[in-house]
């Protein structure tokens, strides 16, 4: 009886894991777009160039920042 009182719970935090896990990829992926948009006096304020803004904002979605994975 133990393991099945324990096996809901473990699915829910998992569930929840996994829902916050999409919600920030999405949030990334926006981030990455807004970036996109960005016209050249723009990404001069920010200290970032067209080439740089241009190969973040086409990383793929998994290819997550590092601090992410720590």
């Amino acid at each position: 009886m133990s393991s099945l009182s324990q096996s809901p719970t473990f699915s829910l935090s998992r569930s929840f894991s996994l829902i916050g896990a999409t919600f920030s990829l999405l949030a990334l992926s926006r981030s990455r777009q807004a970036l996109a948009d960005l016209d050249a006096r723009a990404l001069e304020d920010i200290g970032v160039t067209q080439a740089e803004a241009r190969r973040e904002a086409t990383r793929p979605i998994w290819d997550v920042p590092a601090s992410w994975l720590k």
